[in-house]
């Protein structure tokens, strides 16, 4: 396999879509919904085979519970991608249009990256998403997922160039890296000439390298430590919902519970109720010493050791503190790379506006699960990543996210600098 012939081909491909009509961007769209539907039985066919090898590898539950395709979620994904038809195109809209004193009418038009690299690992909802985002975007996408979702993704992408086809579109706007060796990896994180983006969706050491390696632009998202802090002016019944949905809902998801901060005025009254919501569950508890008398209850309970509060569980673990007040939980958080998604759940005016000021995350909630941290939730569509870095797009990553742009100045030809 030539990286550079790939590279080749989607360069190409993305001069040809960022002249597409969002029309003709829609109709590729419907048509990779509809396909996804009518291959249903070869796709999870495919995905069986992942899932089957997985198992026999020991992946751990929460990876298994990514790399799982059903009926149900499949539709669900053609559903994204018929919700992405929907949404507004941003190509081609036009922000701060003014005109100068010399008579130049000057605007900012939102215009396609180009091409995007996507590196990702146990999610084959993923090659979907990115292909519907970059699509209706005009990008073109070169995309490596796992060797795990290997079968699933080849699957996913042959549905992909035949819809593209047949929608009279180059196939080569949706390319797949079939090997899985890392030195291709290596090879896209330096294809500068032709990749314009490199999006890693995966733990930290993916980050990593993707930063160290990379000569091209690189979003930093996806991993981070998700917090919620009780306050203690909470009704602590109603706080017990939000935990439970923000912990088990999806455990496996990068938005799900990871820490949970207590003020140390309500810690004697909620850890025991917390406990036993917990115990239903079957969600094991990581505590500090502070905590441990008032968990005493909990079937799954351990003391905390040293990095234990700088672990994205992605299952049915939570790390539990007995903090002083939310100045201590905004500490322990900078401590704990509190990136992604964090909350407070609070009825004290004066405590939710400094954890929100304060706290560094992605995306910041009060009163609410960290669970809405998703394109989908925020109305997005589908998303291609969660940002966590500063730089050029924060949180759910959807379609504006995938636009640059260029000034567009207007003049009369008399108009001079």
């Amino acid at each position: 396999m030539s990286l550079q012939i790939l590279g080749q081909q989607a360069k190409q491909a993305s001069f040809d879509l960022a002249t597409l009509s969002t029309s003709q961007k829609n109709a590729a769209l419907a048509a990779i919904a509809d396909q996804l539907e009518a291959q249903q039985e070869s796709i999870l066919a495919a995905n069986k085979i992942d899932l089957d090898a997985a198992r026999q590898s020991g992946l751990s539950e929460a990876l298994l519970d990514r790399l799982m395709l059903n009926s149900e979620r499949l539709a669900g994904i053609a559903s994204d991608v018929r919700n992405v038809i929907s949404l507004n195109d941003p190509i081609g809209s036009e922000m701060d249009c003014r005109v100068l004193e010399n008579g130049l009418r000057l605007s900012r038009r939102r215009v396609p990256l180009g091409v995007v690299g996507v590196i990702y690992e146990a999610r084959p909802n993923v090659t979907i998403d990115i292909a519907a985002l970059c699509l209706k975007t005009g990008n073109a996408s070169i995309l490596r997922g796992g060797k795990e979702t290997f079968h699933s993704n080849m699957a996913l992408v042959a549905v992909i160039q035949s819809a593209l086809e047949q929608s009279g579109l180059p196939a080569a706007a949706v390319q797949y890296i079939e090997k899985p060796d890392r030195e291709l990896v290596a090879e896209l994180l330096r294809l500068d000439e032709y990749v314009d983006m490199i999006i890693p969706r995966g733990g930290a050491g993916l980050h990593k390298m993707c930063q160290e390696n990379s000569t091209i632009p690189v979003i930093i998202g996806g991993f981070g430590i998700s917090h919620i802090y009780v306050d203690n002016s909470v009704d602590l019944a109603a706080a017990l919902d939000v935990i439970e949905n923000s912990k088990v809902q999806r455990p496996s998801a990068c938005n799900a519970l990871d820490s949970l901060l207590v003020d140390q005025n309500v810690a004697a009254e909620l850890l025991p109720m917390l406990a036993e919501r917990m115990n239903k569950a079957s969600v094991k508890l990581v505590a500090t010493e502070n905590a441990m008398a008032g968990l005493a209850n909990a079937q799954d309970l351990q003391a905390a050791g040293e990095g234990d509060f700088d672990t994205e569980w992605l299952s049915y673990t939570l790390g539990v503190k007995v903090v002083a007040d939310v100045e201590e939980a905004i500490a322990h958080m900078r401590t704990h790379n509190a990136s992604h998604s964090d909350a407070i759940l609070s009825n004290n005016l004066n405590a939710v506006e400094r954890f929100v000021n304060a706290a560094g995350s992605a995306a910041v909630y009060v009163n609410a699960s960290t669970r809405f941290t998703d394109g989908a939730q925020f109305g997005l569509g589908a998303e291609v990543a969660v940002s966590t870095q500063k730089l050029h797009a924060r949180g759910p990553m959807g379609l504006e996210e995938l636009t640059s742009y260029k000034w567009i100045g207007i003049g009369d030809m008399l108009a001079r600098p």
